[in-house]
């Protein structure tokens, strides 16, 4: 189904895989240094999530103050740095279209290391007062915004590098190094959890996640470092070097190419719908998890981490098998079977958890199909987002898709859901989240072609 909001027709640019016999090695190398990046950024934002009650303790209760209120407002920091990511993407995503994807992902990388870095030099509240909230909430900003130029950038060198027939499962790997950073940064937390005890996990043990940072935000640059510029940004930029000097030029410039702001807005906005069931299944079921099981039900510190294990593990396996089937049968197919499974079995799952009758094996298999029915949307995405938009404008228009519905419905997720639970006393408020946010969202899946997998991307 063809809609004008995507940012301009059909093209003739291939934008997929490179020329000649270089291309598997530059495709190769775009993966890791594309992936490494969402390793990071997901690691340290599935951390503060684990970490919740710990730094609401650390950073948010003064003497007095209730605990469900410090995790509030914990998770409005959460929120806050969500909601600069649209910001970064922006910003990021102008200087990656204009000029190139490579240094600005450098600077990313390195935006980023050093600001997820800071929070495990942070002061607490008990040694700074009122001034720790603050400066936590101002590193969460700089990481909200080294977060929104990361995305655009790195699904752009994923996509463009891609072979034909397979930028679905090239785009799959941003979200399943998703996966594995929220899967690492929970299996981190509850082996802390387990070797310091609460004592020493509350005194200084959250620090040593976050410090972490510094030798893996080395590796990424060292990656970074090694990458090319991509096919599709080459033969733009170069195109409209070749106009400017009148030769080898194609017939318009690249303002002339580029489509109009409106266009690109509209496309946007269709993207944000599109991508808005997995922002907020996926935060509620494999971010906040944790916390809800902890606050609501009950559970220990380990029971919740190894909850949210077993729910990233299943979104962690069914994302590259998602994305490659979406190269075989289209985006529109798998991402609309995962949105329907979502809204089916969000309400048994969570109540399989809440019911004290229920086997360990049998809460296990529910946290699984959750994260698995995640990985549905998650794995054909990346991909899909980036077919919306042509070269000159990609970057920075799937990156502020992205970042805009992960702002509304991921990074107010633990806020809304921990508000209304505090308000209504309802348990099944994730799931009634979930359910709404899925069914609100699918029309907008609907529009999507089915043949989009099997046409090249846009010059």
């Amino acid at each position: 189904m063809t809609t004008t909001a995507e940012a301009g027709d059909a093209g003739t640019g291939s934008g997929e895989g490179g020329d000649g016999k270089g291309a598997p090695p530059a495709s190769r190398r775009a993966l890791v240094a594309g992936s490494v990046g969402n390793f990071i950024e997901w690691y340290e934002f599935g951390v503060y999530g684990y970490f919740a009650t710990i730094i609401a303790a650390q950073f948010f209760t003064p003497e007095g103050g209730s605990d469900i209120e410090a995790l509030v407002k914990t998770y409005a920091s959460f929120a806050l740095a969500f909601f600069f990511r649209p910001v970064g993407a922006a910003l990021f995503g102008r200087i990656g279209d204009r000029i190139g994807r490579r240094p600005t992902l450098i600077l990313v990388v390195l935006l980023m290391t050093a600001a997820t870095a800071a929070i495990g030099l942070l002061p607490t509240y008990a040694t700074v007062g009122a001034a720790a909230p603050w400066l936590l909430t101002l590193v969460r900003v700089l990481q909200g915004l080294s977060a929104g130029g990361e995305f655009g950038g790195a699904v752009s060198v994923m996509t463009e590098f891609a072979p034909p027939g397979r930028r679905g499962l090239y785009g799959a790997w941003q979200s399943f190094t998703v996966a594995l950073g929220l899967l690492a940064g929970a299996g981190l937390a509850a082996l802390l959890a387990t070797v310091l005890g609460e004592g020493d996990l509350q005194r200084w043990g959250w620090r040593l996640p976050f410090l972490l940072a510094v030798p893996l935000g080395l590796a990424a640059l060292w990656l970074r470092l090694r990458l090319e510029e991509t096919p599709s940004f080459r033969r733009s930029s170069g195109a409209s070097a070749g106009h400017a000097r009148g030769a080898g030029a194609d017939p318009a410039p690249a303002a002339a190419r580029r489509p109009s702001a409106a266009a690109t807005w509209r496309a946007v906005g269709l993207g944000i719908g599109r991508l808005m069931g997995w922002s907020a299944a996926g935060y509620t079921f494999l971010v906040v998890m944790p916390s809800y099981l902890q606050s609501t039900l009950g559970a220990s510190f380990q029971q919740a981490l190894l909850a949210t294990v077993v729910a990233n593990a299943g979104f962690a396996l069914a994302i590259l098998p998602a994305g490659a089937l979406s190269d075989r049968i289209g985006r529109r197919a798998v991402m609309v079977a995962g949105t329907v499974a979502l809204i089916v079995l969000a309400f048994p799952l969570l109540n399989l958890l809440q019911d004290p009758d229920a086997s360990s094996a049998a809460r296990a298999a529910a946290v699984f199909a959750a994260g698995a029915a995640v990985g549905l949307l998650a794995g054909p995405g990346p991909a899909m987002l980036a077919e919306m938009f042509p070269t000159t404008v990609r970057y920075t228009g799937l990156g502020l898709a992205y970042s805009l519905s992960n702002a509304v419905f991921s990074g107010s997720a633990g806020l809304i859901i921990t508000e209304l639970i505090k308000r209504t006393g309802d348990a099944d408020v994730p799931a009634l989240y979930v359910v709404v946010v899925c069914a609100v969202g699918m029309p907008a899946l609907l529009t999507l072609r089915g043949d989009d997998h099997r046409r090249a991307l846009r010059d």
